[in-house]
């Protein structure tokens, strides 16, 4: 199986299953001298980590992580970077039933029809937990970032039908509930409306928006390797999300093209847009303006309410999934759609080193 490295000069590498020994992640690319820890990776990994709510699932796992190279007194050395997350509350029983059925909305028929064979057990390499090592290998990116004073904040925007209110965004309130929100109003709308859901063995999806400020113009490249492009790129290799807006996103087909421009003034030294509506890219190149991008996750496919499947044979069946699955998957994606964010800027920021002469002489 290939596809499971990303990036050209800050390379990540994951591997691991769901029910398997441990889960990792290999960074190759990451310049010496950054100051890291495993206490500023778990930060991250706290946030992803299973069993924290009624909305996750129960699943305990304290996602440890440990570093097993690239790191020295405390700061990286340029060598790569490896870290490992064993799994220690597997149930792999718990699928057995599941051997040899076809579930609506997994990966298991596409992965017999393309191998012939797959880890039934929690979909092996197609589970939701592969993010772990994601999220460590960003927590090393937003490191990075951080000493170039660009700032990531993510936030769960909507949960089903309840979207939050942008006049109620309160920034510091998005790290003090379950599920991500920074509009207290929708919050309790959205826990309201998810408590409904469990009683009838049901499952919400919703959308995360991502906004990334003071990143440097310039980044991205004509015609493949646009920033945007990489950007959607990344964020719909999260196994959960089936949509991706910039900017205006979707709502741009539907505006005129007065509507739409991001028109120009000159103030003070500087050239400023006074909309934002391509949502901080031109030409797939960064302009200076925040990054803002939307992702849509899909709802938990695991659900105990009883739904049409077949198995290997041939059998038309009735399927009832049980188990430890999140009711809704959005909150601890949060943190998966900022780390592939960081980690995609990063790797534009170090290729961006090579677009100028003068970049290149004043290294």
């Amino acid at each position: 199986m290939s596809g499971s490295i990303l990036g050209d000069i800050f390379k990540i590498s994951t591997w691991g299953e769901s029910h398997g020994k441990a889960l990792g992640v290999v960074i190759d690319g990451c310049p010496a001298g950054l100051k890291i820890s495993e206490a500023d990776i778990q930060k991250d990994l706290d946030r992803r980590k299973p069993g924290q709510s009624p909305f996750a699932t129960p699943r305990k796992e304290g996602d440890e992580v440990e570093i097993l190279s690239g790191i020295f007194e405390g700061k990286t050395t340029g060598t790569p970077i490896s870290m490992i997350i064993f799994n220690k509350n597997q149930k792999s029983k718990d699928y057995s039933a599941l051997k040899d059925v076809y579930r609506p909305a997994q990966s298991d028929y596409s992965y017999d029809l393309k191998y012939g064979f797959r880890d039934h057990r929690g979909s092996g390499r197609a589970s939701g937990r592969e993010t772990a090592a994601r999220v460590a290998a960003g927590a090393i990116a937003k490191k990075i970032l951080a000493a170039l004073d660009v700032k990531i904040t993510a936030y769960t925007s909507s949960i089903g039908p309840i979207k939050i209110n942008p006049e109620n965004y309160d920034e510091d309130y998005i790290m003090n509930n379950f599920l991500y929100m920074p509009d207290p109003e929708a919050l309790k709308e959205a826990e309201s409306y998810l408590k409904k859901l469990i009683e009838k063995n049901n499952s919400s999806g919703g959308t995360i928006e991502c906004i990334v400020e003071n990143i440097p113009e310039g980044l991205g490249d004509p015609v493949f390797d646009k920033a945007d492009g990489l950007l959607a790129r990344s964020i719909m290799s999260i196994g959960a999300v089936k949509g991706i807006e910039i900017g205006s996103g979707f709502e741009a087909g539907e505006m005129t093209g007065y509507e739409h421009n991001d028109f120009y003034r000159y103030n003070e030294g500087e050239i400023n847009k006074v909309t934002n509506n391509a949502g901080g890219t031109l030409g797939g190149i960064t302009d200076g303006s925040e990054i803002l991008l939307k992702a849509a996750v899909k709802p938990t496919p695991s659900i105990e309410k009883t739904q049409k499947a077949v198995n290997k044979t041939g059998e038309n069946i009735e399927l009832n999934i049980h188990g430890r699955h999140d009711p809704v998957i959005v909150p601890r994606a949060v943190v998966v759609v900022e780390s592939m964010t960081a980690l995609t800027l990063v790797d534009l920021l170090l290729k961006n080193m090579s677009s100028r002469m003068e970049y290149v002489k004043s290294v």
